[in-house]
């Protein structure tokens, strides 16, 4: 990627990643997105593998978890095809288990299940007070942009170019100077676009955004950030739960914690949040955290 994607069509070319080629029944192919980061980000094969599980399952089922496992980086220049085994139709659960595959090895895995529509009891964790509103922050986008001069050439396009989330964080660290803080990150997000109703691609969507600077958190405590030199930092499994309805095209509240860090591993949980308080999905994730320097 040499140039910008126009703000038009960047959501649409990020919605169309996710849809996949249809090669046999439970075989799919997704093509890749290079941004900037030497391998696939890890979002990219989530929002696939989930999209690819559930176009093998009855529409009337929505997925309500997945637990996925980073096992090679990804070829950015290449295509993905995701092969889903159909693991179980049960009379409320049906369960997928997906294998993402490059140059005939699997580059990640993931189990997800799904689960038709009940009524149950109903009680959920609150947001947490005080957190500004999306109103009152900047995008990451404008943040880059005030400083493209700084960003090294080689990511300096994609990180100036339109995105299809915006993503407004409420505690950013300085890249170029990062304090010792609390590991609490809080990261308004939303598509930049208006969606079609399909909660399905809602929910590839925020699979895809759960990705993002989250491992970053569980640096907070040590003073460092994943753009540094010496830093080798990548994603190691994925878990999420989806709790109830929401829109990706409506701001969500996406709230990360780490709460533990040790040998070269830093562990991570998320909550996601509509703009009224309503607990839509909870997340959780190990990162290699592992530093390079003296």
């Amino acid at each position: 990627m040499t140039e910008c994607v126009r703000e038009d069509s960047v959501l649409t070319e990020l919605l169309n990643l996710l849809k996949l080629e249809k090669i046999e029944e439970i075989i799919f192919r997704g093509k890749s997105q290079d941004l900037g980061f030497g391998a696939i980000f890890g979002g990219q094969v989530l929002g696939q593998a989930l999209s690819a599980a559930s176009q093998t399952v009855d529409p009337e089922r929505s997925v309500h978890s997945m637990h996925g496992y980073f096992l090679l980086p990804g070829d950015p220049r290449r295509p993905i095809v995701y092969d889903v085994d159909p693991i179980r139709d049960g009379k409320s659960f049906t369960t997928r288990r997906v294998v993402a595959i490059q140059k005939g090895r699997a580059i990640f895995s993931m189990s997800a299940s799904f689960h038709i529509a009940e009524a149950g009891f109903d009680h959920q964790a609150a947001p947490p007070p005080g957190v500004p509103g999306p109103e009152e922050l900047i995008s990451d986008l404008e943040k880059a942009r005030k400083v493209k001069d700084r960003i090294p050439e080689p990511i300096r396009v994609r990180l100036t170019c339109e995105r299809p989330i915006e993503i407004r964080q409420v505690n950013p660290v300085d890249p170029f100077a990062p304090e010792k803080r609390e590991p609490i990150r809080y990261a308004w997000l939303r598509a930049i676009g208006p969606m079609a109703d399909d909660l399905s691609v809602h929910k590839y969507l925020l699979a895809y955004a759960s990705d993002y600077g989250f491992v970053s958190t569980s640096l907070y405590p040590h003073g460092h950030t994943l753009w540094e030199p010496e830093m080798q930092v990548a994603s190691l499994d994925h878990a999420m739960w989806f709790h109830r309805d929401f829109r990706m095209d409506d701001w969500l509240l996406y709230v990360m914690e780490s709460p533990s860090a040790c040998c070269a591993t830093g562990m991570n949980f998320g909550k996601v949040f509509t703009r009224d308080g309503v607990l839509v999905a909870s997340t959780a994730q190990e990162g290699l955290i592992r530093y390079h320097g003296k």
